[in-house]
């Protein structure tokens, strides 16, 4: 297991990487050339932010002298015969909320994670429209930094059955199992975000749940995940209620529900 010193190295770096594939993005965001939208095999979109943020946090991680092998949603598949013997690996999604870039509303985000023994052990976030930085590793505490002030994060006490719960989620395209889980609540109140800040509004205590009844990919969860159980949170698989983990077989995640700190009956 990496020291504190090791974690805060990497942290350090991790800022100074994702600021620089934020900053990529944000120009080619407000390039008047456009965004160049192309469709993967999945339908799912990819942009020359993709790319181009892909290359410079690669790039950087392998100059790292704590190295380890990248898994990222741009790059290559590689195959399970040769993850499933990594220690430790780096889990990227150089631009997350690729559709909210496409759409030009600022919610899109830049995840790298370190995964060790399936678990997401350290990670930062970076939100290149507000400058805002996430980060966490575990047993340091989650934090925040924007416009210039720095924060622990803390997410709230609550129960599941407390009214107006702050419920993490598509105002307009709930599926038939978010409905169902929604309904089941005591007068909630839908909170909208896209990508990963989906998570960091419940770590800065903002709202109480995100359930997640609906496909994500790993690269899509690890950063935000240690951030919001550092905060006190938890990101837990639906159907078991254990957390989830990484570098699997396939690298496509459970059903999943997001949720602030529980109550102490």
């Amino acid at each position: 297991m990496l020291n504190e010193k090791d974690c805060q190295f990497l942290l350090e770096e991790l800022a100074k990487i994702a600021k620089a594939a934020g900053q990529a993005i944000m120009e080619i965001y407000s390039d008047d050339q456009g965004i160049g939208v192309e469709y993967k095999a999945d339908d799912s979109p990819l942009t020359r932010a993709d790319r181009a943020a892909n290359t410079i946090i690669c790039d950087q991680l392998e100059q790292l002298r704590l190295k380890f092998p990248i898994i990222s949603e741009e790059n290559k598949a590689i195959p399970y015969e040769q993850r499933r013997d990594y220690a430790y690996c780096w889990m990227v999604d150089p631009l997350d909320g690729t559709k909210e870039f496409i759409k030009r509303n600022g919610e899109f985000t830049v995840n790298i994670a370190l995964i060790h023994q399936q678990r997401s052990i350290l990670g930062v976030v970076y939100v290149p429209e507000t400058k805002a930085l996430y980060w966490a590793a575990k047993g340091l505490g989650a934090w925040m930094e924007a416009a210039g002030k720095r924060e622990a994060l803390q997410a709230q006490s609550f129960d599941r059955n407390d009214p107006a719960l702050g419920v993490v989620c598509s105002r307009s395209h709930l599926n038939p199992p978010t409905e169902a889980f929604v309904n089941a609540l005591n007068e909630p109140v839908l909170v909208a975000k896209g990508s990963s800040l989906k998570f960091l509004v419940i770590a800065r205590g903002q709202a109480h749940l995100y359930p997640r009844l609906a496909p994500t990919m790993e690269w899509d969860t690890a950063a935000a995940q240690i951030i919001l159980e550092e905060a006190g949170g938890e990101v837990l698989r639906h159907e078991d209620q254990q957390p989830l983990i990484y570098n699997k077989p396939d690298l496509l995640n459970p059903h999943f529900v997001a949720a602030a700190r529980r109550a102490q009956a």
